[in-house]
């Protein structure tokens, strides 16, 4: 009898797939603003299409204003217990002053955890950085109702949204 091949793992199977679904977001949110795609309208469609590539459980993308972080978008009509908050308080404003992602695998082990909702218990904060100008206009929040919902490839894709969606903002 022949031997028979070992199947790869699912996961492997699925990776690329994964790159492939996330690169053409990429591809889409950078069309966006090519085309001029400016304002609220554009980032709530951004983060509507992040939300469905990676199947969060919320995106909310806040933007600086008057040293306060203040909601712009904010997806699954969920609405955020905190829509507006100093800019010193919170992962974002680690994330701001860092000017780094924030990756926080269980939220119930980390003091400046600011929630949005109870059931929260990992959260990632990508800093948008406007690089004409050099300096923070706002983050992307993702919250997840599991620990550990976020990896490599999560940071990675959010990092990349990051670097184009600062001149919906301007």
């Amino acid at each position: 009898m022949p031997a028979r091949k070992k199947a790869k793992p699912r996961r492997t199977q699925e990776e690329p797939f994964r790159r492939d679904r996330k690169g053409r977001a990429l591809q889409e949110i950078g069309a966006t603003i090519v085309a001029g795609g400016k304002g609220p309208s554009v980032v709530e469609e951004i983060a509507e299409l992040v939300q469905r590539t990676c199947k969060y459980r919320w995106v909310g993308v806040y933007k600086i204003k008057r040293n306060d972080f203040v909601i712009e978008a904010a997806t699954n009509k969920m609405k955020p217990a905190c829509p507006r908050f100093p800019v010193t308080q919170g992962l974002s404003a680690k994330a701001k002053e860092e000017r780094r992602t924030v990756m926080v695998p269980d939220v119930r082990k980390e003091p400046c955890f600011l929630p949005n909702f109870w059931s929260t218990k990992s959260e990632v904060v990508v800093p948008i950085i406007d690089d004409e100008h050099d300096r923070v206009l706002g983050v992307i929040n993702v919250e997840s109702a599991e620990v550990n919902a976020f990896d490599k490839s999560d940071r990675d894709f959010l990092e990349g949204v990051a670097r184009i969606i600062w001149r919906a903002l301007r």
